[in-house]
C-alpha cells in the first residue's frame, strides 16, 4: 500500500483571506462553460435582539465600578454590525431577569437571541434562554465571565437552545452569529433525493428540525433530465474536467461526457426545484440499471462550486454537507472509514471528494479521474487531499437531535487498488475511541477541513443538539 504526499493546507492567514467571500457570507456561482449557474442561495436575513446584560455602574462588581457600559455597547453593536451585515441587530439593555421577560414579550417575530454579558449577577440570561429560543451567550472577557460560566452550564444541562462564546478572538463571535444566518438559510433550502423509494423518517426529520424540504426525484425524473440535458454543454464540462486532471487513467472520453450531461442535468433540476442540494441513490440505481451514468464527477462539480451533491441518498449526510457549507463555506466529503489502529490512523474512504476543500475561492488540490471502484465502471474522482492539516468529522442526526464529531491530522493519500478511490488518512488520538458509535451511526461520516469544534458546538446548542466526541 502506497502513500501520495501532496500540498500543505494554506495558513490560517491565507484561509481567511480566501473566505471573505465563501459561501458562509455568498455562495459563488459557477463560472463554468455554462456561465453562471442558476441556483441560488436563501438570502433572507435572521433578525436578532442583541441584549446586553449587566448590573448598573454604580455598584462595585466585574469589570469594575463606575465602568462606561453605554460606550462599550455602542463600541460591540456598531462592530457587530459591521463584521455580521447577513444579520439585522435590535439592541437593547436587561439589567435583571424582570426586564429580560419584559422584552420577551414583545419579540413574537425575532428569530433569536444574541445576550451579551458585559457584566454579571443580573439573571437575564437564563430568563431569555428559558423562552426556547435559540439563544447565544457571548462573555465579554473579565466583565461577564461568572454569570456566563454558570448560566451557560444550567442552560445546556436543561436542555435549553444555548450556545456559547468565551473567547479573545473576535472572529469566534462572528463564526457564531453565522450559526443564527445558517439556521435562517436553511429553513428556505430544498434537498433533492434521487430515489425510488419512498421518503423516511431521515426526510421528516430534517424538515421538522430544520426547515429544510425534501424533495423525492424518481429515477424516471432524472433520466428525463439527463436526456433534456445539453449535451454540447456536457462536453464542455467534461473537458474541463480532463483539462484539469492531473491523470485519467479507466475512463474514456466518452465515458467522461455522459458524467457532464449527468452534472447538466442535477444542475438544471436543481435550479428548476430551487434546491440547493443533491443526493442520488447513486449504488442501486446504477446496478439496476436505472441511472445512465454516475454522479460523481457532478457531485465533485457541485461541491467544488459550493453547493451540496451527496452519495447514495445518505440524507444525514447530506444535511451535514448544507449545515456546514452555509456555517464556515467548505464542502464536505462523505466517506465509509477505515481504521488502522497500529498507525492510530482512521482512513476516509469513497468515490467522491472536492478538490476546493477550503472553499469555492481556495486553492485547488490535484485529482485523478478514475472509475468507479466496486464494479469498476463509469467516472469517479481521486482526489489527492491536502496533508498536515486538521481535519473534522461529524454527522447529525436530526432524529436523535445529536451530532458525532472527532478531529484528525490529513496525513497520506493512500495509493490501493482496494476500496474507493479517494483514500485520505489523518491521526486520531483514540483509535479505540473512535469504534464505540458506528452501531449507532452507521458507516458514514463527513470530512471537512479545519478547526471546526467552536462552530459545530455553536450551532448544535442553537438546535438543542448533543454533542458527542467520539475520538
Amino acid at each position: 500500500m502506497k502513500t501520495t504526499k501532496i500540498m500543505q493546507g494554506p495558513s490560517r492567514r491565507q484561509f481567511l483571506a480566501a473566505c471573505a467571500g465563501c459561501p458562509a457570507l455568498a455562495i459563488c456561482a459557477s463560472q463554468g462553460p455554462g456561465g453562471a449557474q442558476t441556483i441560488k442561495v436563501p438570502e433572507e436575513k435572521p433578525r436578532l435582539r442583541l441584549v446586553f446584560t449587566h448590573i448598573p455602574p454604580e455598584k462595585p462588581t466585574w469589570p469594575y465600578q463606575g465602568y462606561d457600559y453605554e460606550g462599550r455597547k455602542k463600541e460591540l453593536t456598531a462592530r457587530l454590525r459591521q463584521s455580521c451585515p447577513n444579520a439585522e441587530f435590535l439592541p437593547a439593555t436587561a439589567h435583571n431577569a424582570d426586564e429580560a421577560r419584559k422584552l420577551l414579550e414583545g419579540d413574537s417575530e425575532v428569530d433569536g437571541y444574541l445576550v451579551y454579558m458585559v457584566g454579571i449577577w443580573t439573571g437575564a440570561g437564563m430568563a431569555i434562554a428559558s423562552a426556547g429560543k435559540p439563544t447565544l451567550f457571548v462573555n465579554d472577557l473579565y466583565a461577564g465571565c461568572g454569570e456566563f460560566l454558570t448560566a451557560y452550564a444550567r442552560a445546556r444541562r436543561q436542555g435549553l437552545k444555548v450556545a456559547g462564546v468565551t473567547s479573545s478572538r473576535w472572529e469566534d463571535v462572528v463564526q457564531a452569529v453565522r450559526a443564527f444566518e445558517t439556521l435562517k438559510k436553511l429553513k428556505s433550502s430544498v434537498i433533492l433525493d434521487v430515489t425510488d423509494r419512498p421518503l423516511g423518517p431521515t426526510a421528516r426529520a430534517i424538515t421538522e428540525v430544520f426547515g429544510t424540504a425534501v424533495e423525492r426525484v424518481s429515477s424516471e425524473e432524472i433520466n428525463a433530465a439527463y436526456e433534456r440535458a445539453d449535451r454540447s454543454e456536457g462536453q464542455k464540462w467534461a473537458n474541463v474536467w480532463i483539462k484539469a486532471a492531473a491523470r485519467i487513467v479507466e475512463p474514456t472520453r466518452e465515458e467522461i461526457g455522459k458524467s457532464g450531461a449527468m452534472y447538466v442535468a442535477m444542475r438544471d433540476l436543481m435550479a428548476q426545484r430551487k434546491a440547493q442540494a443533491i443526493t442520488v441513490d447513486c449504488l442501486n440505481l446504477f446496478y439496476g440499471g436505472k441511472l445512465p451514468a454516475y454522479p460523481c464527477l457532478g457531485f465533485f462539480q457541485l461541491n467544488d462550486d459550493g453547493w451540496v451533491g451527496a452519495c447514495e441518498a445518505d440524507l444525514q449526510s447530506t444535511i451535514t454537507m448544507l449545515v456546514m457549507s452555509y456555517l464556515t463555506g467548505r464542502p464536505g466529503y462523505i466517506s465509509d472509514p477505515v481504521i488502522d489502529t497500529a498507525k492510530k490512523q482512521i482512513i476516509y474512504a469513497h468515490c467522491v471528494a472536492p478538490s476546493k476543500v477550503y472553499g469555492p475561492n481556495g486553492p485547488r488540490n490535484p485529482y485523478h479521474i478514475r472509475s468507479h471502484a466496486e464494479d469498476r465502471k463509469g467516472a469517479a474522482v481521486r482526489s489527492l487531499l491536502p496533508l498536515g492539516q486538521l481535519t473534522s468529522t461529524l454527522l447529525f442526526a436530526p432524529g436523535r437531535r445529536q451530532v458525532v464529531f472527532h478531529q484528525a491530522r490529513a496525513v497520506a493519500n493512500v495509493e490501493d487498488d482496494k476500496a474507493c478511490r479517494t483514500k485520505l488518512a489523518a491521526e486520531v488520538q483514540d483509535p479505540f475511541k473512535l469504534l464505540a458509535e458506528w452501531d449507532r451511526w452507521g458507516w458514514h461520516r463527513v470530512t471537512f477541513y479545519g478547526e471546526l469544534r467552536q462552530p459545530v458546538e455553536t450551532i448544535a446548542g442553537l438546535l438543542g443538539f448533543e454533542v458527542i466526541v467520539e475520538g
